[in-house]
């Protein structure tokens, strides 16, 4: 019996203008009423996730900041948060790239310094709780930070992926869209977070299902049992997985979410 289907949101869930699919609410009311928890996993904060899925905020677990921070009720199931310490040397690190913005990402708030487009205009989109600040630094210290994730103007694949891990070999450095990457602490990704709402939980790894389409969500894919990666998924992503569901522009993760309900409505 399926008790967990965990799902990424951009690129998987989302269609290309970032909306859900009309269904949603409705699926993940039934998927409650047959004891089956629900989870958006994504790069997204906290703030954001709740009022994206207002409705059933309460019927739905949180994985956000990539698996940084995971919220069920409102109650912090876990937090991983970056050390005080590697954060100035990753800003610095950073900053010392052209191309680059970094968007410090708090457990309340994400914080960014510079107003540059697009990147002013997608850290705001993306982040409900999203503060100007004059300087990055000035927030360290004053509430746990998760991530750093990093804008990168020339494609993060082709660019800062390339040397940022090398140079911040004390935290883990990973691709989470076609301009961003994910710096984080260690442990901090969405399968730690799925393997600590299974202990949580008292689930087992055959009972759960997961989405996703994008290299941040490897280590949530490899922690189910069931893996679906969508059509339009990360190339390198689809080397790994072969279960495949129609594109997030067709609602191929609805579709089948339905599917597995009709399974066990039999």
């Amino acid at each position: 019996m399926i008790k967990l289907i965990a799902t990424d949101l951009d690129g998987t869930l989302l269609d290309n203008d970032r909306k859900l699919p009309d269904e949603i609410f409705s699926v993940v009311e039934k998927l409650d009423e047959m004891g089956i928890l629900f989870a958006p996993a994504s790069g997204r904060q906290y703030a954001n996730l709740v009022k994206l899925f207002a409705p059933v905020k309460d019927k739905t677990v949180f994985i956000c900041e990539n698996g940084s921070l995971v919220k069920y009720r409102e109650k912090t199931l876990l937090i991983r948060s970056v050390p005080e310490n590697k954060l100035k040397r990753a800003l610095d690190e950073i900053r010392a790239v052209p191309h680059l913005y970094p968007m410090l990402c708090g457990a309340q708030s994400a914080y960014i310094e510079n107003t540059a487009q697009p990147f002013y205009r997608l850290a705001t989109e993306a982040y409900t709780n999203c503060a100007l600040v004059e300087r990055l630094e000035d927030v360290i210290g004053k509430e746990e930070i998760c991530k750093i994730s990093v804008f990168d103007d020339l494609g993060a694949a082709e660019h800062c992926i390339r040397f940022l891990p090398e140079r911040l070999p004390a935290l883990r450095t990973i691709l989470s869209g076609r301009h961003w990457c994910d710096i984080s602490s260690p442990d901090s990704d969405k399968g730690n977070a799925v393997r600590h709402v299974q202990k949580t939980f008292g689930l087992n790894k055959d009972e759960c299902i997961a989405f996703g389409d994008h290299m941040n969500d490897l280590e949530m894919l490899s922690e189910c049992g069931t893996a679906y990666i969508t059509e339009n998924a990360y190339p390198a992503l689809k080397q790994i997985f072969k279960n495949t569901v129609p594109a997030n522009t067709q609602g191929g993760v609805v579709w089948k979410i339905k599917e597995i309900i009709k399974e066990f409505s039999l």
